[in-house]
């Protein structure tokens, strides 16, 4: 028969109790899904049991898996929680919070046998939705509110604050962490204090007296989380921009990339803006369409200014045009391309990395754009500044392709450093006094063999250094030619400026230990990798490995490939784009290339990467480790 949660025999147990009874207690390893309705106010809730779990020293990550409308439909949030410090997803659910009747039914099947539905019972629960393997917790939320809260829509909204406060006690949550992070996050609004704090007692209470909390899975102060910080990918790109010098976003909004160009004006009315005269010393232009916002960048960095725009696959094919002007005609760009799942419309609210082939090769003719891959909210910082200074120094567009995953998510990560004595490289400009040195300006000449010209900015010299910026051949003069020989060594000119940009970009992270194979990984696939590759070892398979931050590929990519006897490629697209990109670039024997693929939307869990490669060894009869870790 199904279990229901009781346990009158072991009334005000505690960890010791289910010691005394044989159940094991596992500490701070499990996954907790909170379903709700979108809108419901739920989130607020859910992050608060993210970040107290975070506060208690405890490697934590959390996923929204939202819709693509603003109210009514499904939301879930997921919580990873791992003393190991594993932080990619993990397929099954080991707690589920079912808050929502309309998915009630896939909710109750996605709990792991031997795992825990927590619903709400103020209404019995028929008994087609129960299933005999799996422990039922109920709770007369609605019941407990209406002596509580007269208002209906307080009774909705604290609901959300009542079930955290029965997790609390079902799972040992410091109760007085959570009632800190209500004080902090409604100071100023001191009304709603009280409240929340006593719909957090309610539930916390109603555990202890009736469920006999707390649970065999809890949770316990750890040291895990050292000095690491939270905070989401897209914010920590808004803010890196800010410190690499952007003065100007033109953007247009799009699913997942909105919130890069709001972080970006949250903190550019923090840094920039005049403190005696009170003058805002930068520019968010909100354009008509995406081909207007890349317009605005390529006209702002012309002039000087850094500039940078924020979008998704969507907004790369519609960006495409002016992409191919900013490369032939050689001007700065920075692109946020916060990947989703497509083709067109596809999934707003679900992740992907599909945008590889597209970012890669934006435009007709042939267009190389570098690319860069962060694979935490510390390096899309970083690449927030980095990129400005790439696209200055190479003189061409830089996307940097994050995820919905990375981007809307709130993560650990080392803490954001940058010094103060930093400056920026704006490359290859000259000044005033630089030209009245030179006999001659050629914006296009190569003077110093890397493939860069030198450029000037507009006003730079009352006679000197003007030239016309087209998007139609040109000789090296800028002076306009259909001279086939002109336009055949201007393109090998760019060429060479590519192999250029490959020792200039964010080099690859490699952990080689002489293995006969090895893995690529890129992005996000950084979080489920290292959990995957403990399981793996259990059945007796090691890899080296190498994390691709940048395209083009440096020579240690080309190096790490040609070293090992298969390597896996691991990505969450369909097609394989990392792979293709590879072969295309360097010729690489597509036999040795081996995809590791995921492509349905959520994150890419470390039991697809060990299901994949374990029945590649299984169906190839590749050799195992003499000696498997245990």
């Amino acid at each position: 028969s199904y279990q229901c949660m009781g346990y009158a025999a072991v009334r005000g147990a505690r960890s010791s109790a289910w010691e005394f009874l044989g159940m094991k207690v596992i500490y701070n390893d499990f996954v907790i899904r909170f379903a709700n309705v979108n809108g419901s106010g739920s989130a607020s809730a859910n992050g608060m049991f993210t970040k107290a779990l975070y506060r208690m020293g405890i490697p934590v990550s959390g996923r929204n898996i939202f819709p693509s409308n603003i109210q009514g439909l499904p939301t879930w949030y997921e919580v990873r929680v791992s003393e190991k410090g594993y932080l990619g997803r993990r397929e099954g659910v080991d707690i589920m919070v079912a808050m929502n009747a309309e998915t009630f039914v896939e909710d109750v099947e996605s709990v792991k046998p031997g795992g825990y539905l927590f619903y709400d019972n103020t209404k019995p629960l028929d008994r087609s939705l129960r299933r005999e393997d799996i422990n039922e917790i109920g709770i007369p939320i609605a019941s407990l509110m209406l002596p509580e809260f007269s208002d209906p829509k307080q009774r909705s909204l604290f609901k959300n604050i009542t079930y955290l406060g029965a997790l609390a006690g079902l799972l040992n949550i410091e109760f007085d962490v959570i009632t800190g992070m209500v004080a902090t996050q409604y100071k100023g609004k001191d009304a709603l204090i009280q409240p929340n704090i006593r719909a957090l007692e309610i539930g916390r209470n109603y555990a202890l007296d009736y469920l006999e909390g707390p649970l065999p899975l809890q949770v316990r102060r750890s040291d895990q989380v050292g000095d690491r910080i939270m905070i989401e990918g897209n914010a920590a790109a808004g803010l890196g921009a800010i410190y690499g010098g952007a003065t100007v976003c033109g953007w247009y909004p799009i699913t997942p990339s909105t919130s890069v160009a709001e972080a970006f004006e949250r903190y550019a009315n923090q840094f920039r803006i005049d403190k005696e005269t009170g003058q805002k010393k930068f520019a968010i232009i909100q354009a008509e369409d995406e081909l207007s916002s890349i317009g605005i960048v390529i006209g702002a960095a012309w002039n000087g200014a850094r500039a940078f725009t924020a979008t998704s696959g969507p907004g790369v094919s519609l960006m495409s045009e002016f992409l191919g002007l900013a490369y032939f005609a050689e001007i700065p760009a920075v692109v946020w391309d916060i990947q989703r799942a497509g083709p067109s419309t596809g999934m707003p609210t679900r992740t992907q990395q599909c945008d590889l082939i597209s970012s890669a090769y934006a435009s007709h003719g042939d267009t190389k754009h570098p690319l860069l891959f962060p694979s935490d909210p510390k390096e899309c910082f970083e690449f927030g500044t980095v990129s400005l200074d790439l696209a200055d120094r190479l003189q061409t567009p830089i996307l940097v392709l994050s995820d919905l995953e990375l981007g809307m998510n709130d993560f650990l990560c080392d803490p954001l450093e940058w010094e103060d004595g930093r400056t920026y490289d704006r490359g290859k400009v000259l000044n005033a006094k630089a030209l009245d040195e030179i006999d001659v300006f050629g914006r296009y000449l190569d003077v110093d063999g890397d493939g860069i010209g030198y450029r000037t900015l507009p006003g730079t010299h009352p006679e000197k250094g003007a030239f016309f910026t087209r998007g139609t051949s040109r000789d090296e003069f800028a002076a306009y030619t259909e001279s086939p020989e002109a336009y055949q060594k201007n393109m090998e000119r760019l060429l060479s400026k590519w192999e250029t940009a490959k020792s200039i970009l964010p080099g690859p992270e490699i952990v080689a230990k002489n293995q006969n194979v090895g893995v690529i990984y890129y992005g996000t696939t950084a979080y489920p990798l290292p959990e995957a590759h403990d399981m793996l070892r259990q059945e007796g398979i090691s890899f080296d490995t190498c994390r691709i931050k940048a395209f083009p590929f440096s020579d240690e990519v080309v190096s790490f490939v040609n070293s090992h006897e298969v390597v896996f490629i691991i990505e969450q697209n369909r097609d394989a784009q990392m792979r293709t990109l590879l072969i295309n670039e360097e010729d690489f024997d597509p036999s040795k290339l081996v995809s590791v693929l995921y492509y349905a939307g959520l994150s890419m869990s470390a039991n697809v990467i060990q299901e994949q490669i374990s029945e590649y060894y299984e169906a190839n009869k590749l050799p195992r480790l003499s000696e498997v870790s245990k």
